[in-house]
């Protein structure tokens, strides 16, 4: 073991206090090192839109103060006496959750997010030791090992952090459904925080990528910016149908409402399309699944099989987040810009410099 004393400590970090979501300044205790836990000094946290809807009790579960951020990377300080997958000093990340049962068929096989008893989320959850969970806002947290991943020393951790979350959230499905096979074709729809990475692994994987959007201004940073092969304005008739049948495969990171049939008419047949954004409702004919024998679902992260694989994947083949780095003062402004998609395409919070 490390030299960190096995008692709980203080830990710094930024929480709302209540549904008005405004986070300050705020000291609690994080539980002491166990046997497989691992001890992280937080260097960089991500701000997802999670950290809008969880502190606002937009789910109406909210348990205060609440401590954000579940897009995590930093230096491991300590370690439990049955942790052989880590040493001080490695760079690590912790995504979306930090416990589930171990037990059960999904996290037998690797997919700890749809444990079928319990996943212990890293914030705004109850923890195995019975304290609420804290995020990632923080000067450091305790976490089992299964829920720690190794970051390629070689990977800048500021640009590590989003793929906890966001990375993983199109990177998952993509492999699931054999998104991978170089040649096919893939539409993205929205090109916010999820959208440009589902562009980057697209191209990673060799398909040739298609930007939806209704808006012309993306145009530019789709093609030049981020290398997508082409662009389409969803909202102008004659360009979808001059694209009718015409796709392998569709991401939709969308999170307004928005129709689902005109873009479901895109993919080709056997076609496969994902929803990842999260709008209201989501209404189709059952005819726009019946022509051409598609098929639709759905994704929130992954488990710990694919999160390990998408990291190695990144550092492997280059694939980066953007981001714009922010003290964690500025956390409240930031939060206002996700909320009015002023942000290309992730912020992600220098906790190590600016977290005083």
């Amino acid at each position: 073991m490390g030299t960190e004393p096995a008692t709980k400590q203080i830990c710094r970090g930024w929480a709302a206090r209540d549904p008005s979501g405004f986070l300050s300044p705020y000291e609690f205790s994080r539980r002491a090192v166990g046997n497989d836990d691992v001890w992280i000094k937080i260097t960089h946290c991500g701000v997802c839109y999670a950290d809008v809807v969880w502190p606002r009790n937009r789910h109406g579960h909210a348990k205060y103060p609440m401590v954000p951020g579940h897009e995590i990377v930093g230096i491991v300080k300590d370690i439990g006496p049955n942790v052989g997958s880590f040493k001080i000093g490695d760079h690590v990340g912790v995504g979306t959750y930090v416990n589930s049962c171990q037990d059960c068929e999904s996290c037998n096989e690797g997919l700890e997010v749809q444990c079928l008893k319990n996943v212990v989320r890293t914030y705004d959850s109850i923890d195995v030791d019975g304290t609420v969970t804290q995020g990632g806002y923080s000067s450091f947290i305790v976490v089992h090992q299964r829920y720690c991943y190794k970051i390629p020393d070689n990977y800048p951790l500021e640009k590590a952090a989003p793929l906890l979350c966001a990375g993983l959230t199109v990177y998952a499905p993509m492999k699931r459904h054999k998104m991978n096979q170089p040649g096919k074709s893939l539409g993205v729809i929205g090109l916010g925080g999820l959208g440009h990475m589902a562009v980057k692994f697209g191209k990673a994987f060799g398909l040739k990528v298609t930007v939806l959007s209704t808006s012309i201004s993306k145009k530019d940073e789709a093609l030049n910016s981020l290398g997508a092969d082409s662009f389409v304005i969803s909202s102008d008739e004659q360009q979808m149908k001059d694209i009718a049948r015409s796709l392998d495969f569709i991401i939709d990171t969308a999170s307004g409402d928005h129709p689902f049939d005109p873009y479901l008419s895109l993919l080709k047949t056997a076609g496969v399309y994902v929803l990842v954004g999260a709008p209201r409702e989501v209404k189709f004919s059952p005819v726009s699944l019946f022509i051409g024998m598609r098929s639709i679902s759905g994704n929130a992260t992954g488990g710990t099989t694919d999160t390990k694989e998408m990291l190695e994947f990144c550092a492997a083949h280059g694939v980066y987040p953007d981001v714009e780095v922010i003290p964690v003062a500025y956390v409240n402004e930031a939060l206002e810009r996700l909320i009015n998609k002023d942000v290309k395409y992730r912020f992600v919070i220098d906790i190590e410099k600016t977290l005083e």
